[in-house]
C-alpha cells in the first residue's frame, strides 16, 4: 500500500526549500529517531531511494538466528519424487 504525499515548495527571497513530509505510520514503520541522518540517491526520474547510514537490526533477522530449526529444504527448488514419468 503506497502512502501519497504532497511535494511542498516554500520560496523565500533569496532561496527556496522543497519538502516531503513522512507519514507518521512510514516513520514508526523503519523506526526512524529525531534528528537521524539519511541519504538521498537518485535511482532514475521516477525513483527516489532514501538510503539509512545507521539503521536498527532486522527483527527478522533477530528470529532467525535465535530459531533452533533444523529443516534444510529451503522451498526455492522442485520437490524430489513429486513428477511422474511415463
Amino acid at each position: 500500500m503506497g502512502y501519497p504525499t504532497k511535494v511542498q515548495l516554500i520560496k523565500r527571497k533569496n532561496s527556496e526549500q522543497w519538502y516531503i513530509n513522512f507519514p507518521s505510520a512510514i516513520a514508526q514503520a523503519m523506526e526512524f529517531d529525531r534528528g537521524e541522518v539519511v541519504e538521498w540517491i537518485i535511482e532514475d526520474k521516477s525513483q527516489l531511494v532514501l538510503n539509512r547510514k545507521n539503521p536498527p537490526p532486522s527483527a527478522i533477522k533477530k528470529k532467525r538466528q535465535g530459531s533452533s530449526n533444523t529443516s534444510t529444504g529451503s522451498g526455492t527448488g522442485p520437490a524430489r519424487g513429486s513428477i511422474k514419468k511415463g
